[in-house]
């Protein structure tokens, strides 16, 4: 039996038959004593692979980085972005692309090893990553899949037994990940930079044929990719802000042009609401805030479009004018997704002109009392309304008699209502104190608090029982703080 057979593996390696400069070959590093730790069964069936095997010694050499899968030929990407605002040329610096799994659908997704080593785009780090952070995503990637949240997946974390040497010395590891493809904003920003517009329209033709093939005949296909892009990423912002998600590090290096939340870094889940409510470490002045994600989107979405304007018209002026006006639309098509979103989760199925104030005056009303985000709605939609102390305010009674009278206006039961709401509404989210707890158990060697949190999060909005002792936020009285992993 080949090696393919036995594992599932069906590669194919569409992304290295792009321009040379696109990527640079380059293998994993080995492993000294690699051990795989946590796996994806679910996932791994779904993309054909055999889950049994995988879980070998065998499987292990490969989720490490020792051995390369029969038929993948691993590349680093490479790409340029705008962090914090600053451009600057950048690549796969710790990550090794394997290749492009098919799967018995016919559908194509990337197989990344995160933390595998050095690399041509390493810039003098070790390419390393720790167990930590790549516990981390697979945690929050995994709970933002259950939400319905589009966005990369966690395969598999395998140590990999060599130290890894930051502020302290970790334990090194390698995240598996899967991703619909990682071509970025940051990609399209690298091939613009080099001012070769036959590569940039190879890219752009590979992007739609990948991702977005209804548009591949019209009039203007580069014109319709930015309109698609922007389409997703409106869509996808939503609900960010839906749930309570702040990305943390919103650089254009980070933004998936497949419309997937990519790079789990100094990610968090906000508790009470506030939008200015920052997590990571290095965004000192607050760019990538809760609140200000919609924007960071528009902005880099801008710089998209800026690299895709030799494609839009040969006159410099025209071009303009295109992106500007297509880009003109995204505020609007923002603004409905999350309008829309947040009448599900009030239990509302129709519109009416009164909606937009009823939302706006709840969350003012929750930021003013600092009440929970999460277990606002998750409190309206259980209905006991005596466990928030913001219920208790004469601005929420108020407001909750304009709630019930909106409610009564529409003809569907109270029962589809409730449905509506649980549907809308998460029961649990990734806590941070809970993520914390099972990374700290997990780099101990006690990987059964991750299994358990794991196991809670599948489904957040079942309301089980099993998913009470998640609910509560945080009760330190530290501002909670998260870190890159780099």
């Amino acid at each position: 039996m080949t090696e393919s057979k036995k594992f599932g593996w069906n590669f194919d390696n569409s992304y290295t038959r792009l321009p040379e400069p696109f990527y640079a070959k380059t293998n994993p590093e080995a492993a000294p004593s690699p051990e795989l730790v946590i796996f994806n069964h679910p996932l791994a069936e779904s993309l054909g692979l055999d889950a049994e095997s995988l879980q070998s010694e065998e499987g292990t050499e490969i989720f490490a980085g020792n051995k390369v899968p029969e038929g993948a030929a691993p590349i680093a990407q490479a790409y340029a972005g705008h962090q914090f605002g600053h451009f600057t040329m950048l690549g796969d610096g710790r990550a090794v692309l394997l290749g492009e799994q098919i799967t018995p659908e016919g559908k194509r997704y990337d197989i990344q090893l995160k933390g595998s080593g050095k690399t041509p785009f390493s810039r003098g780090g070790d390419g390393r990553a720790g167990l930590g952070p790549m516990l981390r995503e697979f945690i929050i990637s995994e709970a933002m899949y259950a939400l319905g949240i589009p966005t990369t997946r966690s395969l598999a974390v395998a140590l990999t037994g060599a130290p890894v040497y930051r502020q302290e010395t970790l334990e090194g590891a390698v995240l598996t990940r899967i991703a619909a493809s990682h071509i970025r904003v940051g990609t399209f920003q690298y091939a613009a930079a080099r001012e070769v517009v036959e590569d940039l329209r190879t890219l752009a033709d590979y992007t739609i044929e990948r991702h977005y093939p209804e548009v591949a005949n019209d009039p203007n296909p580069y014109v319709s990719l930015l309109q698609e892009v922007m389409e997703r990423q409106a869509s996808l912002i939503a609900k960010w802000q839906l749930v309570g998600f702040i990305h943390g590090v919103m650089n254009t290096d980070n933004m998936a042009i497949s419309g997937e939340t990519i790079d789990y870094g100094p990610c968090a889940f906000m508790d009470s609401y506030d939008p200015a409510t920052v997590f990571s470490s290095i965004d000192r002045q607050g760019r990538y805030a809760f609140g200000n994600q919609p924007g960071i989107a528009e902005w880099n979405l801008s710089r998209f479009a800026e690299t895709l304007l030799p494609l839009f018209h040969e006159d410099q002026e025209k071009a303009v004018h295109i992106a500007q006006q297509t880009l003109s639309r995204y505020a609007r098509i923002y603004y409905g997704h999350w309008l829309t979103g947040m009448r599900n989760k009030l239990g509302l199925f129709n519109e009416e002109q009164q909606d937009e104030a009823l939302v706006k005056d709840l969350l003012k009303i929750m930021k003013d009392n600092q009440a929970d985000y999460t277990n606002t709605f998750r409190t309206l939609t259980i209905g006991d309304l005596n466990a928030l102390p913001m219920c208790k305010t004469t601005e929420f009674t108020e407001w909750h008699e304009r709630w019930k009278s909106r409610m009564a206006s529409q003809p569907e039961s109270e029962a589809a209502t409730k449905q509506l709401m649980r549907e809308s509404n998460p029961s649990i989210i990734p806590r941070n104190h809970r993520v914390e707890e099972a990374l700290d158990a997990a780099t101990e060697g006690d990987f059964s608090v991750m299994a358990e949190l794991l196991n809670a999060l599948e489904d957040p909005y079942a309301y089980t029982a099993e998913q009470e002792k998640y609910v509560a936020p945080s009760v330190s009285e530290t501002p909670y703080r998260t870190f890159c992993g780099t």
